[in-house]
């Protein structure tokens, strides 16, 4: 989620491609082959550093939704993560597939000629995976999430449904993690996907936003009732409570943008969290009980 300046904060789903021995990106929870190489009535080439087939489903993703937003959208990434990824296809190839224009795209004749072949190698390469599926280990039909603790309600209900139908064999395995959590287990390859309240910096992590979510203050009742105005309660009367927060290492760019959001409405917050110290629900709630300390929280939170 990142910090915003009218108090919403905005939750990103992040993943990583896996990377192996050979050094080679793999996408999560597929196993890839090189494919065959291309053959033509003038020449026979190789397919030089095709990486693996992600590239392929990209290109047949823009291919049969005539757009890259809405390709984007359909495999879950960023428009310009898609763009780069064709635009890589074509340079290892060494020819144009696809033509741009402001209503859309359509195939070159070369990328007519691939997408035929690219939807029979990814046909056989499904297919072999689902007749390999009863004889994977434990791990090679499980998705691994991470979750901040505090993930905004049924966030995810409509994505799981839909997971569950087109991939029911597709075991979840979900971790409670802050955000600086996620992104060391997405680089030791222990996660599939994150959910964070930052933006990842660099090109490591392709990064899409899921939801905004707008934040409120927390009281204890009897301060509430003193605090409320016509509509709600201002920050700045909160002058002389501490904040109830979580410690800096656990997302600092969200961190740093919230600190200087209360100091700026001249609110002095004490000392910062523990290092490691993760902010549960049962603990914030007994500590803004106690009439002397606020936290922030999004409407309906429990």
């Amino acid at each position: 989620m990142d910090a915003r300046s009218d108090g919403r904060r905005e939750h990103r789903v992040t993943h990583r491609d896996t990377v192996s021995g050979d050094g080679k990106r793999r996408h999560p929870r597929q196993l890839w082959q090189r494919p065959p190489a291309l053959s033509g009535p003038a020449r026979t080439r190789a397919w030089p550093g095709c990486r693996e087939l992600r590239e392929l489903r990209a290109f047949m993703a823009v291919v049969e939704e005539g757009r890259l937003s809405a390709a984007a959208r359909r495999l879950h990434i960023s428009q310009s993560a898609l763009s780069q990824t064709v635009s890589g296809l074509e340079r290892q190839l060494g020819v144009k597939l696809l033509v741009r224009s402001n209503t859309g795209v359509r195939t070159t004749e070369a990328g007519t000629a691939l997408l035929g072949k690219a939807r029979a190698v990814l046909a056989r390469h499904d297919q072999a995976l689902r007749v390999m599926a009863p004889y994977t280990g434990p791990e090679g039909g499980a998705m691994r999430i991470g979750i901040p603790l505090e993930l905004p309600s049924g966030l995810l209900d409509a994505a799981l449904t839909e997971l569950a139908e087109v991939h029911p064999d597709t075991r979840l395995q979900a971790r409670h993690l802050s955000t600086a959590g996620q992104l060391a287990a997405l680089r030791a390859g222990e996660l599939d996907v994150g959910f964070l309240r930052e933006r990842p910096v660099g090109p490591e992590f392709d990064a899409l936003l899921v939801v905004r979510e707008r934040l409120g203050v927390l009281l204890a009742a009897d301060p509430a009732a003193e605090l409320v105005g016509p509509e709600g309660i201002a920050l700045d009367a909160l002058v002389g409570l501490q904040w109830v927060g979580f410690p800096r290492s656990s997302s600092p760019a969200w961190y740093d943008e919230l600190i200087a959001i209360l100091r700026g409405h001249g609110l002095d917050l004490g000392p910062e969290a523990p290092k490691g110290q993760a902010l549960i629900a049962d603990v914030k709630l007994a500590t803004v009980g106690a009439g002397c300390a606020f936290a922030l929280a999004p409407p309906k939170w429990q």
